[in-house]
């Protein structure tokens, strides 16, 4: 049976033991699940330490803390009696959560947790119990202005096929390292014509932004006019030069998914919630950080996903597959 789960933004609230109620970001782009980044986490009857220390390194925060074996309860039949969870002692990162339920590739547990190799995730086990019959979740979320909206859903163990509009098609993980390690694709990036980056990547629920190497977003720069605002982090072009944005195309093995220009937008009723200038436009497209050619070259997040149907399977090598959606060409965020 697959497990429909209402989210906002990809966060997820479940219960950790017997009492502690818990807002979580659901992150294909990591694996371990842990808590306590926010509420402190106290051990109750159903749990057992185990006297490992975990410490995970994200890309823009960590933790570090006591791995223990516990009950998480997402509601309905996504209960998992003895979970291998994370508690944080100290945490950098997390503000307004309490952690993360890694949905991503095992592997990336691996050298986690003192003293284990990889653990289980909560897909894993999931499976492994019989709740689902696949370990599978897929992803739909819709454009939205409001900052806790309940705007998607999370299916446990296959696909909702009233969320998409056209054809789901399944492409292949990457096998270039270090995009390998994650829900990782080989993608082609192209704007008025021009391939600005050809290389891997990963899809990655936990990031907000799309991110491009930075040799390529120069060259998204240059086609925009875009500036950066450094009060808030975040690209700006004007009314005038939004009216001329060119689509941005993410091609993967000749199928295109296109980025228009209302998707490359952050909302404007959530501008003066970053502190951002109302008569500015802003960007969700920004730079990783480093050249091309590492291998880890772009990640397709938030905003992205939020015009496209997507599926991670971590069946045999794994697979990503998209759809678009009712939102994939919808005009919202003005």
């Amino acid at each position: 049976m697959c497990v429909t789960y209402p989210a906002i933004h990809l966060r997820a609230i479940g219960l950790i033991g017997n009492q502690i109620s818990v807002f979580l970001i659901v992150d294909t782009g990591s694996s371990n699940t842990w808590v306590g980044a926010t509420t402190p986490f106290e051990e109750t009857g159903t749990t057992t330490p185990t006297g490992d220390e975990v410490f995970v390194q994200y890309g823009s925060g960590f933790f570090f803390g006591d791995e223990v074996i516990d009950t998480v309860d997402f509601g309905g039949p996504l209960v998992i009696p003895q979970q291998s969870i994370g508690t944080a002692v100290f945490s950098d990162g997390f503000q307004g959560v309490d952690g993360i339920v890694g949905i991503g590739p095992t592997g990336l547990t691996a050298g986690t947790v003192d003293n284990e190799g990889t653990i289980p995730t909560v897909t894993d086990n999931l499976f492994a119990l019989g709740i689902i019959p696949d370990p599978v979740v897929s992803v739909f979320f819709a454009p939205t202005n409001d900052t806790f909206d309940v705007n998607g859903e999370l299916v446990f163990g296959g696909i909702d096929p009233g969320a998409f509009t056209g054809d789901l098609i399944v492409f292949p993980l990457t096998t270039t390292f270090p995009s390998s390690e994650f829900f990782g694709v080989d993608a082609s990036f192209v704007q008025s014509g021009a391939t600005i980056l050809d290389s891997a990547g990963i899809v990655d629920t936990g990031t907000t932004l799309v991110l491009l190497a930075d040799d390529a977003f120069e060259s998204y720069l240059a086609t925009t006019g875009a500036v950066i605002d450094n009060n808030v982090g975040l690209f700006t072009v004007t009314p005038d030069q939004f009216a001329t944005l060119p689509t941005l195309e993410v091609i993967l093995s000749g199928v295109t998914f296109p980025l228009t220009p209302d998707a490359q937008r952050l909302p404007a009723q959530l501008v003066p919630a970053f502190g951002g200038d109302p008569d500015l436009v802003y960007l969700i497209v920004s730079n990783i950080g480093s050249d091309s050619g590492s291998g880890f070259d772009f990640v397709l997040g938030q905003f992205f996903l939020e015009r496209f149907y997507s599926v991670f399977d971590s069946r045999g090598g794994g697979a990503v597959a998209f759809a678009p959606t009712v939102f994939t060409n919808a005009v919202v965020n003005n």
